[in-house]
């Protein structure tokens, strides 16, 4: 029997497989996508084994991660109903769907993890938000838990009760970040520099900034600060995106990705 299974192949399924394929051997799992086009695709990429339909992928292993979207999850857990046991660790990565909204189908008996990652677990820089019920997981479990998903990137474990914030913080904000380093582009773009090359000015200062907040440890105003010299070019441009909104739209962007979360 596997030790992983994965329903569902699209961007993230895909992603957090490749990221395990840095841990365990691909004999150790297995997975099932909707189209055969799919399956053939990612076995010939990957080595890893499918199954032909979604209850034999279940059946076939312990950690089950289910990797589709929220509109296909009813259709999915009746397929599998009857093959997740208590002894299965069922890995829900659908946002706004509760730990006990999926034992309310599945049975109250079942284990359920609730993660959130996001997109750059495709290149191994994942942020991944992680719940679980206290006690349902012993600490193997758990540890094995963190080993899947910190070869994606970055793990935390967290209260259920904030996995709505974890969207807003790290699960849609990529979308925001593509769109800020886009216009931090078109702005070098404005003055003469070639696009290609503004990507890359405007995607490695992003990147070199998040990294400084992470390895120094220090808070995001006191490295703006460091940034920003008395009457000097970057103050002005500070003051222009206080004048113009910045905070104001991503507290407002964050605002509807939760409100969105609660409805699904």
């Amino acid at each position: 029997m596997a030790k992983i299974g994965f329903i569902g192949m699209g961007n993230m399924g895909h992603a957090i497989l490749k990221g395990a394929l840095k841990e365990y051997p691909a004999e150790e799992m297995i997975f099932c996508a909707k189209t055969s086009e799919t399956k053939t695709k990612v076995h010939a990429e990957t080595g890893v084994e499918y199954t032909d339909n979604n209850a034999e992928c279940a059946n076939r292993c312990k950690y089950l991660v289910l990797a589709v979207k929220p509109q296909f999850y009813e259709e999915v857990l009746k397929e599998i109903r009857y093959m997740v046991t208590p002894e299965h660790v069922l890995i829900s990565l659908a946002p706004g769907k509760t730990i006990d909204q999926l034992k309310q189908n599945l049975g109250n008996d079942k284990r359920i993890v609730r993660v959130m990652p996001n997109t750059p677990a495709m290149i191994g820089e994942g942020m991944t938000g992680v719940s679980v019920k206290q006690g349902e997981l012993s600490g193997e479990e758990m540890d094995e838990i963190k080993k899947l998903f910190d070869a994606c990137g970055k793990t935390e474990f967290i209260e259920e009760r904030l996995m709505d914030a974890v969207v807003c913080a790290s699960g849609s904000s990529p979308a925001f970040v593509y769109q800020f380093i886009e216009a931090l582009a078109d702005s070098a773009v404005r003055y003469g520099m070639p696009r290609k090359q503004a990507y890359v000015f405007a995607a490695q200062a992003v990147k070199g900034a998040a990294a400084m907040v992470l390895e120094t440890g220090e808070h995001p105003a006191v490295l703006k600060d460091q940034v920003c010299s008395p009457a000097g070019t970057t103050i002005e441009g500070v003051a222009a995106l206080e004048e113009y909104g910045l905070r104001n739209a991503v507290l407002k962007a964050s605002e509807a990705v939760y409100n969105r979360c609660t409805k699904i």
